[in-house]
């Protein structure tokens, strides 16, 4: 295996001929890589009629296959590993619906690369070697903690490695430790705003100046609430497990305009969900990723379901990608934990007293999302039964998922059946 030179930082003010050229051999690169050591692409390559010798030009890229989340869970767990388990130095894994969750893989130089995209990343969103960088997104499994505490490291950061949830505890470190940056979903940090408030502190009074927030969409009237409410920049991370982690694309303080995608280490594409047809940039469509550098588990043509448009640099030469504007499956996003309609599914099935009959009703009463999930009795279930399944099933979801829902269990019959595809999920959001 021939591992793949990083280029001096001047990349992201390169020309786009540059970029190109960089782009093609690393793509090439990449296609071999994965064509010659995963034999799921193998098979996938072949079966398309493609080899990666057939790749001359960026544009050939489209007539290699998609590859979709679907795939990394029939490999499950180290089938699209492209690499002896020896050079994998880490593991990470995203949560499943069925049991099953997506596994990626690194090596060393992975890790390092990753380091490295993640240092970039915040020093284009404002942080500066030596700041102090609070660390609020979950470690484990998860990308995100161990992501960006590697990346802080690797700028000359002082990291302090919080994690998720002990919202007092949080507040306690920001108070003592004064950070410079806080790395976090933004929906949790107005949590930890709330906090405060009902504590006497202003939140605008601390030493934060730079909120790095990712893991979840969120919108310009979101940057503007926690921008008065922190006196601080607010800057968007983009990224996914499968493609990285965090530190794919990233938002510049000086600009505030959209994502710049790290192109010399991933090959965007925009396509249209339904037909797959590649788009120009500045149409909207679902993101499409393939690596261009990842040793351990390349991945080509990633569907990600996030639908977004390219758009031309402005702070930087690489392009831009527009904030995430929704997804094109049935994914919900609650508090930075992602779930699916299925996983509620099969928790309401281990509790006797409830039906399969249910739906999650998404509303956005206050500045969060709020999630309620409505399911029917059983018709042998007592009345009375009632609020006790429904603490039953929040307790699953909360233990099992690890985010807060409310539950409305309603009488046998009273939700509407459908003939086709269950209407599982209800977003009150899109109509305020």
């Amino acid at each position: 295996m021939t591992s793949i030179a990083t280029p001096s930082q001047d990349i992201e003010f390169a020309t786009r001929d540059r970029i190109s050229t960089l782009q093609l051999e690393r793509l090439q690169w990449s296609l071999l890589h994965a064509y010659t050591n995963v034999p799921h692409y193998r098979k996938a390559f072949d079966d398309a009629g493609v080899h990666p010798s057939d790749l001359k030009d960026l544009s050939d890229l489209a007539k290699f296959p998609f590859t979709a989340k679907a795939d990394l869970r029939a490999n499950y767990p180290f089938g699209m590993f492209a690499v002896p388990q020896e050079k994998v130095s880490r593991i990470h894994a995203s949560s499943g619906t069925t049991g099953r969750p997506t596994v990626v893989g690194y090596t060393a130089n992975d890790i390092s690369n990753w380091a490295d995209l993640i240092a970039r990343s915040l020093r284009a969103g404002g942080v500066k070697p030596s700041d102090k960088v609070h660390v609020a997104y979950g470690y484990g499994l998860f990308t995100g903690g161990l992501g960006a505490h590697y990346g802080a490291e690797r700028l000359g950061c002082t990291v302090i490695p919080m994690s998720g949830g002990m919202t007092d505890r949080q507040i306690q470190l920001i108070e003592d430790f004064e950070p410079d940056a806080i790395m976090v979903t933004p929906s949790y940090m107005l949590t930890i705003v709330d906090a405060m408030i009902k504590k006497g502190i202003d939140p605008s009074k601390t030493s934060l100046r730079t909120g790095v927030f990712g893991a979840e969409p969120w919108t310009e009237e979101m940057r503007t609430e926690l921008e008065k409410q922190l006196n601080m920049d607010a800057v968007d991370i983009y990224g996914l497990s499968e493609v990285m982690g965090p530190g794919v694309a990233m938002e510049c303080v000086d600009t505030k305009d959209g994502l710049h995608i790290w192109e010399d280490h991933f090959y965007p594409e925009i396509i249209d969900p339904v037909t797959g047809d590649v788009l120009p940039d500045g149409e909207e469509g679902e993101l499409v990723f393939t690596s261009l550098t990842k040793e351990a588990m390349p991945i080509i043509r990633y569907r990600t379901r996030d639908l977004t448009r390219l758009l031309p640099g402005t702070a930087r030469s690489v392009r831009r990608m527009q904030k995430v504007t929704g997804r094109t499956d049935d994914m919900i996003i609650l508090r930075g934990v992602n779930l699916f309609p299925t996983q509620i599914e099969e928790l309401i099935l281990t509790i006797s007293a409830l039906a399969p009959q249910f739906q999650c009703i998404l509303d956005r009463p206050g500045r969060m999302d709020e999630l309620t999930v409505r399911v029917e009795a059983r018709p042998d279930a007592s009345a009375t039964d009632h609020p006790r399944s429904a603490a039953e099933l929040q307790k699953l979801v909360k233990n099992r998922i690890g985010v807060s829902v409310k539950v409305d269990v309603v009488a046998p019959g009273a939700l509407e059946r459908s003939l086709g595809k269950a209407r599982r999920l209800i977003d009150n959001r899109s109509a305020l």
